[in-house]
């Protein structure tokens, strides 16, 4: 098989499969099976398109469901379903459900049991992605309550028939409608939390990878660093030794020269002495430049760290000294952003996450201030856990300090330590 074609249609597999493509997909084909049953009752043929509350409370008015006022009516509210459902149902949704997602979701199944009861599977399907485990447990039961109650206060017409039809006692008919909807329901509930698992489980690891690159990063900087270090001491150890070395015996040299040629030699000496002298001094300013100068680009792994994560949109305001820092100082800054972070997009479901590092003091006597704030859900009480304890235990070995800022609403910290720590 042609590889682009291969890769082509692993790409279309990968979006086909994805929980948001699936539940669109099954929105629309039950839309579009609503629909052609309410053309067809429109064109004359005896069917019931629209079996829910509507339906029932429009019977009990005196009113008949194939009227082609009520049948608009409801192709509308089916319409308005598949809009709010479609748009509810995004990808980046399933990662950061929007605000005021639960009202949107109460809408959304209201019009749905309002036009008939195959609408509603749907919206605990989409309930059980978008809400927190115990709202969306507590929505399919609801569900089910909410479908029990109508069987028996606006029953469709087909239910009235078989509730007449029926030997068994008004219990046993309820009971065994509570299990299909338990059933039905407690499916839709399991699918749901399955693809959240999934969204969860890829949000994590689009973190993990994030932090490893942005590690892998910083190492690389840091055995540049080491490199230039080691070629530094090289350069001091072994050729200014060799140079110092030579200028000894050039000088000696023209000592013994000179009672010999006056002139000649001690002219050639004092040329040869004064190049080498000239030799040495260089190569001791490139060394003392190269030790003066151990800069860690801190920059370049907090843009990884960005960049690798697709569910959160992470802000970089950086001043120009996170591209000249001391190994440590880097290091330490660089895990308890990461930490930082983490908790934002996994634990406080963040959708923006700042990080912003500024300068403070002289040049060489500075310190540097991290702060990162995010909008997730923060904590009233704050209860500090490792990950805080843990990146206050890095500031306080390099003399600074981490200090919460705000802890709700969102979540504000600050790291400082000195620059070359």
């Amino acid at each position: 098989m042609n590889p682009k074609f291969e890769r082509l249609l692993d790409r279309l597999l990968d979006r086909v499969a994805r929980p948001s493509f699936v539940l669109r997909v099954a929105a629309l084909a039950v839309c579009l099976l609503e629909l052609s049953s309410a053309v067809l009752a429109l064109m004359g043929y005896p069917t019931e398109p629209y079996d829910g509350a509507l339906a029932g409370l429009y019977r009990r008015w005196g009113g008949d469901i194939h009227d082609t006022g009520f049948m608009l009516g409801c192709l509308g509210l089916l319409a308005l379903f598949a809009l709010m459902f479609w748009r509810l149902a995004r990808e980046q949704h399933l990662d950061q459900p929007p605000r005021g997602v639960l009202a949107r979701i109460v809408l959304l199944d209201a019009i749905a049991l309002a036009v008939t009861p195959g609408l509603p599977f749907l919206v605990t399907v989409l309930a059980a992605l978008l809400l927190r485990v115990r709202w969306a447990f507590g929505f399919a039961l609801t569900q089910v309550a909410l479908n029990l109650s109508l069987y028996w206060l606006l029953p469709s017409q087909a239910q009235r028939a078989e509730q007449l039809q029926s030997a068994l006692p008004w219990w046993a008919s309820s009971l065994t409608l509570a299990t299909a909807m338990v059933a039905l329901h407690g499916m839709a509930f399991g699918l749901g939390r399955l693809a959240a698992n999934e969204a969860e489980r890829r949000r994590w690891l689009q973190v993990i990878l994030a932090e490893k690159l942005s590690g892998e990063r910083l190492q690389v900087e840091q055995l540049r660093y080491a490199e230039r270090m080691s070629m530094a001491r090289e350069l001091h150890d072994v050729m200014g030794h060799h140079l110092t070395a030579l200028n000894l015996h050039l000088q000696l040299g023209g000592a013994l020269m000179q009672r010999q040629d006056y002139d000649g030699a001690g002219q050639a000496l004092e040329k040869a002495r004064g190049g080498a002298a000239a030799l040495l001094a260089e190569v001791r300013s490139a060394v003392s430049r190269e030790r003066s100068a151990p800069a860690i680009n801190l920059e370049a792994a907090l843009h990884t760290l960005a960049q690798g994560i697709a569910s959160t949109q992470i802000e970089l305001e950086l001043a120009p000294v996170a591209r000249d820092l001391s190994p440590r100082c880097a290091h330490a800054l660089l895990r308890c952003v990461q930490e930082a972070v983490t908790n934002s997009v996994r634990h406080a479901g963040a959708t923006r996450v700042s990080i912003t590092l500024t300068q403070q003091g002289d040049h060489e006597d500075a310190r540097v201030r991290v702060r990162v704030e995010d909008n997730g859900r923060g904590a009233r009480k704050l209860r500090p856990g490792n990950g805080l304890k843990g990146m206050q235990e890095r500031m306080a070995e390099l003399g600074g300090s981490a200090q919460v800022l705000r802890s709700w609403p969102g979540f504000q910290i600050e790291l400082s330590c000195p620059r070359r720590a």
